[in-house]
Order: C-alpha cells, then sequence, then structure tokens
C-alpha cells in the first residue's frame, strides 16, 4: 500500500470521527408507554415520517407530574438538532402552577393539535349524587375541578367548590395510567378521563363505561370554549347547561376555564430548540402532513377531529391563554389546587406585564450561554 493510499484512508477514518452519521430524529414523551400522550405521539410519528424522509423514535422520560422528562429537554436534550419535544397538558398545567424548569418561549415551535380531554363514568353510577372515586395525576386537576363544578350547579363559589371536594370527592393519588385503568375496569374507581385518542383505545365500547363529558374545544378567535363536534351534546358547558338549565359562570367556573384551557391546548405539542437548523423541514413536513388527507383519515380515526396549529402559531396561541389569566382568578385557581393537597405556587412571571422572577432569568441566561458554549464545539 502506498504513501497516498495509506493518508487517504486514514482521513477517511479521521472524518468518520467527527463526522455524525445522519441520526434519526428522537421524539421525546415525558410519561410512561401505553400514555395517553404516548399514544397520540406514536400515531402521529408514523405519519409525520412519511413526509419528513427520517425515521423517528420514541423514548418516555416518567417523572412526578411528568416534569422531570421535560425539564431535562430543557437542561439537556435540547442540545442535539434531532430531538423533539412532545408536551401535554399536564406540562401545561405545571407551566402555570409550578415551579420548572422548562419555558415554551424559549423554543422553536413545529406543532400542536388543539385537543380535549373526554370524562367517563361507571354505567350504574351518578356522578351528580355518589362520592366521586378518581385518580390524581398530572393535568387531572382540570377534570376534578369540572366533576365539582357539575356536582355544584350555577353561581359555583372556592368555598362551596371545597365543600363538595372535602364531603363528595377522593381525589386518590399514587396511581400509573395503568393501574388506574385496571381499578376503573374492576369498578374501584367510579370516574375516569383520558385523551380522546386513550379514551378510542381503552374504553369506547366497553358496556361499563360511558361518556360523561368532552372538555370542549377552545376557539382561539373568541377565546371561549365551543362544542366538541366528535362528541355532539356533550361538550362540558353543554352538559352543564342539560342538567342545571342555565350557561356555568361564577368565580369557580372562570378558575376550572383557566388551568382547562392551559392543559388542553397546550395538550400535544411539539417543540425544539431554538433556532435549530432542522425547524424549516420539521415545520414543512408538518404542514404537508396535515394537508394529506391519507395521513389525516389515519390520526382522525384515532384521535377525533381537532384542528392542528402550526409553526409559530403556536406561539400566538400561547399568547392568548396568558392573555386570559385575571390575577383574582389566579390566586383563586392557586388557593383551590392547594387545599386538594397540591403544592401549587402563584408565578408573577406567567401574568401579562408581570416581573419575570430573578430565578426565571437565571435560568434563561444560564440556557443560553450553555447553548453558546456547546455551539463552539460543532
Amino acid at each position: 500500500m502506498n504513501k497516498i493510499t495509506k493518508m487517504l484512508m486514514a482521513a477517511i477514518v479521521s472524518i468518520a470521527f467527527v463526522t455524525p452519521a445522519v441520526a434519526d430524529y428522537t421524539f421525546v414523551v415525558p410519561q410512561k408507554p401505553g400514555s395517553g400522550t404516548s399514544v397520540w405521539t406514536a400515531i402521529v410519528a408514523g405519519e409525520l415520517e412519511k413526509h419528513l424522509g427520517e425515521k423517528i423514535k420514541i423514548i418516555n422520560i416518567p417523572g412526578a407530574n411528568d416534569i422531570p422528562g421535560f425539564n431535562k429537554f430543557h437542561n439537556e436534550l435540547q442540545q442535539d438538532d434531532k430531538v423533539v419535544m412532545v408536551s401535554h397538558g399536564g406540562n401545561g398545567v405545571s407551566y402555570l402552577v409550578d415551579d420548572v424548569d422548562y419555558d415554551y418561549y424559549q423554543y422553536d415551535p413545529i406543532g400542536m393539535m388543539n385537543l380535549t380531554i373526554i370524562n367517563g363514568h361507571q354505567k350504574d353510577f351518578d356522578p351528580y349524587t355518589g362520592e366521586i372515586l378518581f385518580s390524581a395525576g398530572s393535568g387531572m386537576n382540570p377534570d376534578m375541578m369540572a366533576h365539582i363544578l357539575l356536582k355544584g350547579g350555577p353561581g359555583l363559589t372556592m368555598e362551596k367548590g371545597k365543600e363538595i371536594f372535602e364531603s363528595q370527592y377522593r381525589y386518590i393519588k399514587g396511581m400509573s395510567g395503568g393501574e388506574r385503568r385496571l381499578s376503573y375496569q374492576r369498578g374501584e374507581l367510579n370516574v375516569t378521563r383520558e385523551s380522546t385518542a386513550a379514551y378510542n383505545k381503552y374504553y369506547t365500547d366497553k358496556p361499563y363505561s360511558i361518556v360523561w363529558f368532552s372538555q370542549g374545544v377552545f376557539n382561539l378567535e373568541t377565546g371561549e370554549i365551543d362544542a366538541d363536534p366528535n362528541w355532539p351534546g356533550l361538550s362540558i358547558h353543554e352538559v352543564f347547561e342539560a342538567k342545571w338549565g342555565e350557561a356555568p359562570s361564577g368565580e369557580f367556573w372562570n378558575a376550572f376555564e383557566l388551568v382547562r384551557n392551559f392543559r388542553d391546548v397546550m395538550q400535544k405539542a411539539l417543540w425544539t430548540k431554538k433556532d435549530n437548523p432542522n425547524t424549516p423541514a420539521l415545520v414543512a413536513a408538518f404542514k404537508a402532513m396535515a394537508a394529506d388527507p391519507e395521513s389525516m383519515a389515519k390520526i382522525y380515526v384515532k384521535t377525533g377531529k381537532y384542528d392542528w396549529i402550526i409553526g409559530d402559531d403556536m406561539k400566538g396561541a400561547l399568547d392568548i391563554l396568558r392573555n386570559q389569566i385575571e390575577r383574582e382568578t389566579y390566586a383563586d385557581l392557586v388557593d383551590f389546587l392547594q387545599f386538594t393537597g397540591k403544592p401549587a405556587i402563584f408565578k408573577e412571571s406567567v401574568i401579562p406585564g408581570g416581573k419575570t422572577t430573578a430565578v426565571a432569568e437565571e435560568k434563561s441566561v444560564t440556557s443560553s450561554a450553555w447553548s453558546w458554549i456547546l455551539n463552539i464545539f460543532k
């Protein structure tokens, strides 16, 4: 082997070590396999691959209130251009009332589905008169509040809501998604909730369960909750009015609506790092998927037909949610959640015009500095 050939081979080997192979995309789900978000992600990823032209692998990083997975993306995983975060409604609630590292405004938005949550109850149980047995968990608080709202009727106050929670409600902590489903199947829980895809997968046509209500669909133009066309006559406000003869209103409804909107509008959303060079390709693939009748048919048969919000429109949706925050309603929500046992906090930084806390500023600066250092060595 001559000297030139040896040099060329050495150069090829060196390039192989410093130039990474084309990698699959990794979608990070902050829940266990089999969860509602995992089910939805698998459905969407299967169709998105066709338009992206690359494979997608899904990894699950579960943890308390589904916060650790999103925090890990924020603090570490987002530095990889091929990593996409799949956030869900529980992350939206935690953004509102928990101490978290992540911040939607610090990422590139890819696409999201303006979804809802379906609540069901045992066929032989009357949720208006009986004691509700319901599993607590990430993203469950809007459903728990909806149950109390429907039991309490028109003009429900925060104090009366607390009384109902204390005397007619058992909010059972510590169950995994699998345990919750098994307990509901056995009749040990009498009320449950799921994402649309998960409800269709686990409970549609099951003789022991009937749909109580859909949480409705948030209208980005009016800022109100519209009827869910996939579940006619069963949206939360429709069920309330059918039961009580008037539309829901009052301070408890306002607090419920705030947390419900943050949970459901932000329920299934894809994010990647700020200024990711792959962002245009991801957004373009999402738009192509949403415009493909074949892909949409395959997705909608499992999830129901809900609107897509793609690219920068996601930040617009988040702006709408934040602009709906009123200080008194937000304080009522935090106080009620604390009463139910959740360590909720009032975050000045999420209120429009509110002062960002020093901690949040420090996190933002640290994240930016870390990203800058890593980019030097790329």
